[in-house]
């Protein structure tokens, strides 16, 4: 199927009214204003990153903002590996507190017998062994 290019001119103009410009590789351009600052760090980064210009960087950034916003982001393996650290220390000390609990719990089992008189090593023997 074919456009009429005079449909494709107007659909481009239309585009161009609204901010979007559209590129030969089928991407839309757009205009943005930056603080100065802003515009300076963007450009530091792109070039510490390898980018052939400053609208590549950008278009990057925003598609990695939506995909961060759609929460579909692989984490840092450090910091992947920090929150399973994170993780086991928790139920390590879930374990711990369990057991404290069970020690302290039988401690006062074993005084409130004493205090009660009831001890198993006094407990008449009939000389047999059990």
């Amino acid at each position: 199927m074919t456009v009429p290019r005079d449909l494709k001119k107007t659909q481009s103009a239309r585009d161009t009214k609204k901010g979007a410009t559209q590129s030969s590789s089928g991407r839309q351009g757009m205009f943005i204003r930056l603080d100065p600052d802003d515009k300076q760090r963007a450009e530091y980064w792109a070039d510490k990153r390898g980018f052939s210009s400053l609208n590549e960087y950008v278009a990057e950034a925003v598609v990695e903002k939506i995909r961060r916003e759609n929460l579909d982001y692989d984490l840092p393996t450090l910091e992947i590996a920090r929150l399973n650290e994170l993780v086991d220390q928790v139920a390590a000390l879930a374990k711990n507190s369990a057991n404290l609990e069970r020690v302290v719990t039988t401690g006062f089992d074993s005084l409130i017998g004493l205090t009660r008189g009831d001890n198993y090593l006094l407990d008449h023997e009939d000389g047999g062994l059990a």
